[in-house]
């Protein structure tokens, strides 16, 4: 569950849905909803599918890994508004425990942010269950003159 912070965020899970299909539309195609936007936060979930897993039928670390990214890019734009421009500047992962084939779900969250950098953590579950299956670390680099922070 994600924690609650008053403060209404600068984007909307629908917003950041539309930002995503025009300059990401690969993320559509596999199928991945917002679920939550808060400010500095962004819950994500995936169908999972058979192009999303590896041998011995476990989700792949890259369909992880995507999951993580995306939504810190979720939690960050929750806090600047709709930069696209916005990157990743680093991304680490844990996998902690084997995920269950459903849908995977990823609450990503903003620790700290400045002007230039964002710096945040993702927690990654099989949907249903409280134990993460993977912990995520990173940070976005924020173009000058964007809004927000």
């Amino acid at each position: 569950m994600l924690l609650e912070d008053a403060r209404q965020p600068a984007l909307s899970a629908h917003a950041f849905t539309e930002l995503l299909a025009e300059h990401m539309p690969q993320v559509g195609k596999a199928g991945l909803t917002v679920e939550e936007m808060g400010f500095g936060t962004c819950r994500i979930r995936l169908p999972v599918g058979a192009d999303d897993l590896r041998a011995g039928g476990t989700i792949s670390g890259p369909t992880m890994f995507s999951m993580a990214d995306l939504a810190l890019y979720g939690a960050v734009l929750s806090r600047i508004g709709p930069v696209a421009l916005a990157v990743t500047s680093t991304m680490t992962i844990t996998f902690l425990r084997k995920p269950g084939v459903k849908p995977l779900v990823a609450e990503g969250r903003v620790i700290r942010m400045g002007r230039r950098l964002a710096y945040g953590e993702i927690s990654l579950f099989s949907e249903g269950e409280e134990e993460p299956v993977a912990h995520a670390t990173g940070s976005y680099a924020i173009p000058s003159g964007a809004a927000g922070g």
